[in-house]
């Protein structure tokens, strides 16, 4: 097997992996980088221009991981594309979602090129979206041989799937990215026991160790703490969240919370794709069985819309727990302006429950000190740091114990690393050179060939 890299910056971002299995070409997953704005956000596809592309396959709809689907569907227009059932039903809205973020984007900062794709073309492509059930094997011909595939629950979102393949005696595994903790509204991942030959695996908490005491049934408890004690003091609490599971996850949460007395009664604002999401967690629930969400929930917790009109710099009139995308305060969405008016009051808290990148403007203000000024560039508004400002220890991914675990007991002789920022790699190298001492371990620079 040989694979190829094409997230052009490597760590976390435009993910997007070319593997080279017989005379198969099969391209897994092809994202956005969040964080650079363009033509520069997808993956490096001229690397693709003269490779005939026999499968893609999507392991979870995170823009990272489908942002540039659209772009490469158009450069290969015979390439189906291979993704989990749940997967199937949610594509199309993220989609459509991301090409309306970016015209809007064209519309107010004339970003060239964009928006990457339309409406009309993802209309177009949806017939090519195949979804596959869970533990079902697909068997996939080239010109002289064939590879035979399994989809494996691997937690983390709805719909996220690990990549079983066989090609002849050999057997590749593909974790995607994991979580094997189980959720209210999703199970943990369930992978095959035993050996592969090769291994490619996922690092994102490789320099992130759980501490004692901050289990994830202790950190919802003080999430209800936290809140409850901000709105007793008149003040308002934002949870900056993905769209795509987190929003529908924290809302069962509390939704369980407020039926047994642990959460303060208090108006509740949601908005955006994250509750047209939470429709189809409810129709998938019904259908796939992956998820467990009842729609009834929205309307239980009595959530209200945002405000029309969220004025930079101010804060908003409404006092109350406010559940807006997106997760790391990405410039020009909900949370990043409702951040600017609440940082500088002390009455008020701002929690994150998930990954926050550095670059971004949630992992910049993690990282500045209460009473310092924190610069919302896209906004011009400059505050000064009065507000809380929490981490709470909710991630979508797996502890690098866990990941560390299920890969040495694979006795793989190869092993690829993958969706990790340097350090994270670092250590998960350094790990399994103690303890695989005869694996290949591979941290792929990218737009490198590598014979695996």
């Amino acid at each position: 097997m040989k694979l190829i890299d094409l997230n052009r910056q490597g760590g976390i971002g435009a993910n997007s992996l070319l593997l080279m299995i017989g005379d198969l070409n099969i391209l897994v997953d092809c994202g956005l980088n969040p964080k650079t704005p363009g033509l520069g956000a997808l993956p490096d596809l001229s690397l693709l221009r003269d490779i005939e592309l026999d499968l893609i396959i999507v392991t979870h709809c995170h823009l990272d991981h489908i942002g540039g689907l659209p772009v490469v569907m158009r450069q290969h227009p015979k390439t189906p594309v291979l993704l989990t059932q749940s997967s199937r039903m949610l594509i199309e809205k993220m989609l459509h979602n991301s090409a309306n973020v970016m015209q809007k984007q064209k519309e107010e900062d004339n970003i060239p090129g964009y928006p990457l794709f339309t409406h009309k073309e993802i209309e177009g492509l949806a017939r090519r979206f195949v979804g596959l059930p869970f533990k079902k094997v697909k068997k996939i011909r080239g010109k002289r041989g064939e590879i035979e595939l399994m989809f494996h629950p691997s937690g983390h979102v709805a719909g996220a799937t690990a990549v079983e393949i066989h090609h002849g005696p050999r057997k590749i595994f593909l974790t995607g990215d994991v979580l094997f903790e189980h959720l209210r509204t999703l199970k943990g991942a369930h992978f095959p026991i035993g050996h592969f030959d090769t291994l490619i695996i996922e690092t994102t908490r490789g320099m992130t160790e759980r501490a004692y005491g901050k289990e994830r049934v202790h950190e919802i408890a003080r999430l209800m703490d936290s809140i409850n004690d901000t709105i007793a003091k008149g003040g308002s609490f934002l949870l900056p969240v993905f769209a795509l599971g987190r929003m529908q996850e924290l809302l069962a949460v509390f939704h369980d919370a407020r039926r047994f007395g642990r959460l303060i009664d208090c108006p509740m604002y949601a908005g955006g794709l994250g509750i047209g999401l939470s429709e189809l967690f409810d129709e998938m629930s019904r259908k796939t069985k992956d998820v467990q969400f009842d729609r009834r929930i929205l309307h239980d917790l009595k959530l209200r819309k945002l405000p029309k009109k969220i004025i930079p710099g101010q804060e908003p009139h409404q006092k109350g727990l406010y559940i807006v995308s997106s997760g790391m305060l990405v410039e020009r969405t909900p949370s990043y302006a409702l951040a600017s008016g609440l940082l500088g009051h002390t009455r008020n808290t701002i929690g994150f429950v998930g990954y926050c990148d550095p670059d971004t403007p949630g992992g910049r203000l993690l990282a500045t000190k209460p009473g310092a000024n924190f610069l919302f560039e896209a906004l011009d508004v400059k505050a000064k740091v009065r507000a809380r400002v929490e981490r709470f220890e909710l991630s979508g991914h797996a502890e690098r114990g866990e990941l560390l675990e299920f890969a040495v007991q694979t006795k793989a002789r190869s092993i690829v690393l993958t969706h990790g920022d340097p350090d994270a790699r670092d250590w998960f190298k350094s790990q399994l050179a103690e303890q695989l001492p005869k694996a290949r371990v591979i941290d792929p620079v990218p737009l490198r060939l590598y014979e695996v």
